[in-house]
């Protein structure tokens, strides 16, 4: 039992089957992006990323931090003992988001139109019925992420990303089949051609262009819809399989509470309020610090677009380029900064509750020492493997070179993005739940304001959306570490939480770089080369990082299956 118990204190264990959960549906996320690339091209992809980024804002501020919310406030009453208590907030958790849910639903469907523009409003329409369902999921995640328990979640995840993948392509390609099919497009064609019999030369020309230009969109609409599509069947699949997993386990927990011999029994009137009182300032904080995405996205597709006098094609799709392939890629190193985040909010919780002020230092410095060393080598592998990595998941070649150099120029917001994330969660679980809210607004206000100078006043186009992404991750990270520090008396420890790792990242990505060419010379396969180069620049950095003293043996047992790293190591004498 006591190792039972210690492993299920462990949050470095439960941050690594998120973060492995996480890594899994992100390569599920790309892996069925480039299938949809294929079908309906940059300017589907820009249609539905910029439709998502709203919903995204709206799910936000409704539902998606929900379970870190409730974790915090269940996992409290938990370390108590208050077992009764605990069930009565998840009870009046799922009454919150079936009405918070059904409203912010209802306003993003008839709202649409306020949003986004042309052929994006019916794909937020498509959308908006996932909200109601997804508050529903997050109580259910919420609870048993209480419990120090992630699987749950991460299995969920995982079947949501699946479903996602398989009903997004399916429903694309039946839409566009159904709706905007080749044989409409040749009657659209002949009609309009015949019914002007004057026209030859350079004007049929421009009449057979601008019909297929309009097919085009038609069928790039119908393909982000099916996109669409996809987005609530998976939340549906995951909230049936967490239903399910609570129903299994709703026996233990009733009897659980029939033995809860606590004395004071709170009312649900004072369990609502006190949820309304903790979940606003998460709601706020995590709005906040994410609604540089869509508020980038209506500078760049509405603002820019006036200014530049670019056509409604134009601009989606090169938003389509930034939005689905630089972020989609950039984003899953990310994921682990994710995980741990909603590993530590349960964790610090408790521990503040208990009063326990120096154990609560060392694991938020454990934590933030772990997303580094995923995260630096992680963006220094973006940087080196850009190209060859967007080929392999992008193959089509129109805006391959496009993608490659943002995403290089964008790698360096994968260490402020996840850095920034997990400071958020610290901040949150210490009780300093509004601070991250003003230090995104801050951050906010600057990057809008470096955004809209560099597209009015300069050619860079969308390398001002990632400038502005740079600016903004910047200035959260260093709000928030800033914050933190004051909070607490917390202060990081530099050499080995920073510079050895990025010394070792250095020095793996040029051995990478050298692999993929070799590999790329003998084979002539980008995706054997990319292969080779990662696996090698996993070994390379590791070895790296043991031998410059990066990581400790103590600090390698914490990490999942870490002893067998600490046997392989002493095999080859890098640690002693």
């Amino acid at each position: 039992m006591a190792n039972k118990s210690s492993k299920k204190d462990n949050f470095l264990l439960q941050a690594g089957i998120l973060a492995a959960a996480g890594f899994i549906c992100r390569m599920i996320g790309l892996l069925y992006r480039s299938p949809l690339d294929a079908i309906y091209g940059d300017l589907g992809g820009g249609y539905y990323q910029s439709a998502y980024n709203f919903y995204t804002i709206v799910l936000l501020i409704s539902s998606y931090s929900i379970p870190s919310a409730i974790s915090k406030v269940i996992a409290q009453k938990l370390a108590v003992r208050e077992y009764r208590n605990a069930h009565r907030i998840f009870i009046c958790s799922i009454g919150y988001v079936l009405v918070i849910g059904g409203i912010a639903s209802l306003f993003l469907f008839f709202g649409a139109g306020l949003l986004v523009d042309g052929n994006a409003i019916p794909v937020l329409r498509v959308l908006a019925p996932t909200i109601f369902l997804y508050g529903l999921l997050g109580v259910l995640r919420g609870y048993f992420q209480a419990h120090k328990s992630m699987v749950q979640t991460s299995v969920s995840q995982i079947l949501e990303q699946i479903a996602n993948a398989v009903v997004a392509i399916v429903m694309a390609m039946t839409l566009i089949w159904l709706f905007a099919g080749s044989e409409e497009l040749q009657m659209k064609t002949d009609a309009q051609i015949s019914s002007r019999p004057a026209l030859y030369g350079f004007a049929m020309g421009v009449v057979e262009a601008r019909i297929q230009a309009a097919y085009d969109m038609n069928r790039a609409m119908y393909g982000a819809m099916g996109s669409a599509v996809g987005t609530g069947a998976g939340v549906l699949v995951g909230l049936l399989f967490m239903w399910g997993v609570y129903s299994v386990n709703k026996g233990m927990i009733q009897k659980r509470i029939r033995r809860d011999r606590t004395e004071h029994v709170d009312s649900y009137r004072d369990i609502t309020r006190g949820i309304v009182q903790v979940v606003t300032p998460f709601i706020l904080s995590t709005a906040a610090y994410n609604l540089s995405t869509s508020l980038n996205s209506a500078i760049y597709l509405k603002l820019y677009r006036a200014a530049a006098r670019l056509d409604e094609a134009t601009v989606y799709a090169n938003y389509g380029i930034f939005s689905v392939k630089v972020v989609t890629i950039s984003n899953i190193p990310v994921a682990f900064a994710n995980a741990m985040a909603s590993a530590m909010i349960p964790s610090v919780a408790q521990l503040v509750a208990q009063q326990n002020r120096g154990e609560t230092q060392r694991k938020i410095a454990l934590a933030v020492k772990s997303t580094m060393i995923i995260a630096i080598p992680s963006a220094v592998g973006l940087f080196s493997l850009a190209r060859p990595v967007t080929r392999l998941l992008f193959p089509r070649p129109e805006s391959l070179d496009t993608a490659a150099r943002l995403l290089m120029a964008m790698a360096i917001s994968v260490v402020f993005f996840s850095l920034s994330t997990l400071s958020s969660s610290i901040l949150q679980g210490i009780g300093k739940v509004k601070t991250p809210i003003y230090n995104a607004v801050i951050a906010l206000a600057v990057q809008t304001v470096v955004l809209i100078g560099l597209l009015l006043l300069t050619p860079l186009d969308l390398y001002a959306l990632v400038a502005a992404n740079v600016v903004y991750s910047g200035l959260m990270c260093f709000l928030n570490q800033w914050a933190v520090r004051r909070a607490i008396g917390y202060k990081q420890e530099l050499l080995r939480t920073f510079a050895v790792p990025f010394g070792a990242a250095a020095t793996m990505g040029g051995v990478a770089r050298v692999v993929y060419e070799l590999g790329y010379l003998l084979t002539s396969s980008n995706a054997l080369s990319v292969l080779a180069a990662i696996l090698v620049a996993v070994v390379v950095y590791f070895v790296m990082l043991i031998v410059l003293g990066g990581i400790n043996e103590s600090e390698l047992r914490s990490i999942p299956k870490g002893y067998l790293i600490i046997r392989l190591a002493k095999k080859l004498r890098l640690t002693r």
